[in-house]
């Protein structure tokens, strides 16, 4: 699965992307700065800092905080600012009923009620 957009790519066609580029500095090859993406995701990102890919497409921090749990702590810190637990995985309901408590009211604050 691709960390940025959430494809799945084949073994022969997923890259090894540098969360912070790297830009010919080898200390950055460790785990806690490597992701799997997909060719295009990686393309796109190039030595593009994090912060600016991300805020491009705000969907990008809900997968990598979804696929990014091993980063480094400043990169989940950051990862986290911009995808709020709400933005990561939303709850999905079984049914409508788990939409609402036991007294309440899909009309509960409409003028409508009485």
């Amino acid at each position: 699965m691709c960390a940025y957009c959430g494809r799945r790519a084949t073994a022969t066609t997923i890259t090894l992307d540098h969360v912070a580029p790297r830009r010919g500095q080898s200390a950055y090859d460790r785990r806690d700065n490597l992701v799997l993406a997909c060719a295009d995701c990686n393309g796109a990102k190039a030595d593009m800092p994090i912060l600016a890919f991300l805020l491009r497409k705000r969907e990008r921090s809900s997968m990598l905080r979804r696929y990014g749990a091993h980063l480094s702590p400043m990169l989940v810190d950051l990862v986290r600012a911009l995808a709020p637990d709400g933005d990561a995985a939303p709850r999905v309901k079984e049914s409508f009923d788990d939409l609402f408590t036991d007294d309440e009211s899909p009309y509960h604050e409409s003028p409508y009620s009485d």
